[in-house]
């Protein structure tokens, strides 16, 4: 069957090609050690994070949802993004090759290093953005319980940054068993912990009430416009989990872990932290006597040494499980692809670590005192990396096309490390695809016409990319069979 899981061996001259290193290689069978829990467990450290828990509040406060409707639709767009997160996860599964290597079939062997610096270049966005979440609880968690520390103030946050994403940087540098032990170490505790906080807050905000909070839109205004808004921002959010997913799931047992573990571990996960976060934010006022919705600064504002060096140091947890997994292992593998020979595990890890302190070299300086900026990290997060990532359905649509409808699940491994009639050094189907949805996306935001594309993006991106790809593909792969066959008569 198609689905099955195969173990690739490479002939001598395709291990010395230009385009294979050892850490982009097939994982073979010993390596395959991720059961469901494990691929449960990563899904919930990744969703256990700062970004998540703020989401109740942006689509109340952005996108005029009430809070049962932000609730409901962060639920339903997990289990919509489940769908490409799944499918996508298939061909590393099964041939136990990473992103990079998949998407050399749709968008060719040196054409794939587009796509993938534009995945990588987005991950290292948010490695920044969650490192300075991290190293602010460093610094809190130090000055919770040195006086000393705490005088350093900005500065403080800076090493602790610096400090945060060396401990990232370590992490993945050990590899994928280094990984899959943090974060089914993570899962656990972080559930308990979420739902002991949950359990904290009720008694200081009535549950009902927050609950009932109506929506934030004109009362004219219709429901569905505002609320596929929001669905569509809240798909984007793992819009590039839905891409990289193959560099996890090479490591899965089978094809039944990887999806089941991802339909465990993802939407549930989601949804209860996200209601943790419409909780504690409006738990703020009572607690702090101002509505806060950061959970690192609302707990830095308790008056509780103790509290707070506990909570910090889970807050460390939390973020270091989703840093990792999320935002080191797709660059590294996006680096390494550029020049397989030359671009290892080791120096693609330490360039993801470099571009996303360059990515917030701004705030850093900020917080030192060296420059002055109006420019915050809210703005990053929620300004240029959503509408970034909505640059990404495109590719997902594009990806599960070739794999499914056009190659029909059977890859030739071995030429994906080369360059074939199969897989070209540029296969310009994938760029046609592409690019035209985001022609369209970025006519949509310049001229302020076809509005409704980019409001909608990540699903119009990819469906539309799918749709291109099939035929514009379809056409091309069929006439690069018949060229091979008749060369092959002829010989």
């Amino acid at each position: 069957m198609s689905s099955e899981i195969s173990e690739v061996t490479l002939s001598k001259s395709v291990t010395e090609s230009d385009y294979f290193n050892e850490d982009l290689a097939p994982t073979n069978l010993s390596e395959r050690t991720w059961g469901t829990g494990n691929i449960a467990a990563l899904w919930v450290g990744m969703a256990v994070c700062v970004p998540t828990y703020t989401l109740g509040g942006v689509l109340t406060s952005y996108f005029g949802l009430s809070v049962m409707e932000a609730l409901f639709t962060i639920l339903l767009a997990n289990i919509v993004v489940l769908i490409p997160l799944t499918l996508n996860a298939f061909p590393g599964t099964k041939f136990g090759i990473p992103f990079p290597v998949v998407l050399r079939s749709s968008f060719g062997v040196v054409g794939s290093n587009i796509p993938c610096l534009i995945r990588g270049f987005v991950a290292c966005g948010w490695f920044g953005i969650q490192t300075m979440f991290g190293g602010l609880a460093i610094h809190l968690f130090l000055s919770s319980v040195s006086d000393g520390w705490a005088q350093l103030g900005g500065m403080g946050e800076v090493i602790g940054f610096f400090a945060f994403g060396a401990l990232n940087v370590f992490i993945v540098i050990k590899g994928s068993e280094s990984i899959k032990w943090l974060e089914t170490l993570a899962a656990p505790l972080l559930l308990i912990v979420g739902a002991g906080l949950i359990w904290w807050a009720s008694d200081k905000v009535s549950v009902t009430e927050v609950l009932a909070t109506p929506a934030s839109r004109p009362e004219d205004a219709g429901f569905f416009s505002y609320f596929f808004a929001g669905l569509t921002a809240m798909v984007g959010f793992w819009a590039t989990l839905s891409l990289n997913i193959p560099d996890f799931s090479r490591y899965a047992k089978s094809q039944k872990a990887q999806v089941t573990g991802q339909i465990i571990g993802l939407p549930l996960t989601m949804f209860m932290f996200a209601a943790l976060g419409v909780l504690l934010t409006s738990a703020s006022v009572t607690l702090v006597g101002e509505t806060v919705s950061d959970p690192v600064t609302l707990i830095g504002h308790i008056d509780s040494p103790f509290f707070v060096a506990i909570a910090m140091l889970l807050i460390i947890v939390a973020t270091l499980s989703t840093n990792t997994a999320a935002n080191v292992v797709s660059p590294t593998n996006d680096f390494q692809n550029i020049a397989p020979k030359y671009i290892n595990h080791t120096r693609g890890v330490l360039l993801t670590g470099l571009v996303g302190v360059l990515l917030m070299s701004w705030e850093l300086l900020k917080k030192a005192g060296i420059i002055e900026s109006d420019v915050s990290v809210e703005s990053l997060y929620s300004n240029w990396l959503l509408g970034y990532s909505s640059l990404l359905g495109p590719i997902a649509g594009i990806m599960i096309v070739d794999y499914f409808l056009i190659r029909k699940q059977e890859l030739d491994v071995a030429a994906l490390y080369t360059s074939s009639a199969a897989y070209p050094k540029v296969n310009w189907a994938g760029f046609v695809a592409f690019l035209i949805p985001v022609g369209i996306t970025l006519l949509a935001i310049t001229a302020d016409v076809f509005t409704w594309f980019y409001n909608y993006g990540w699903f119009t991106g990819s469906i539309s990319g799918a749709i291109i790809y099939y035929f514009a593909a379809g056409k091309l792969v069929n006439t690069v069979n018949t060229n091979v066959g008749e060369l092959a008569k002829a010989s």
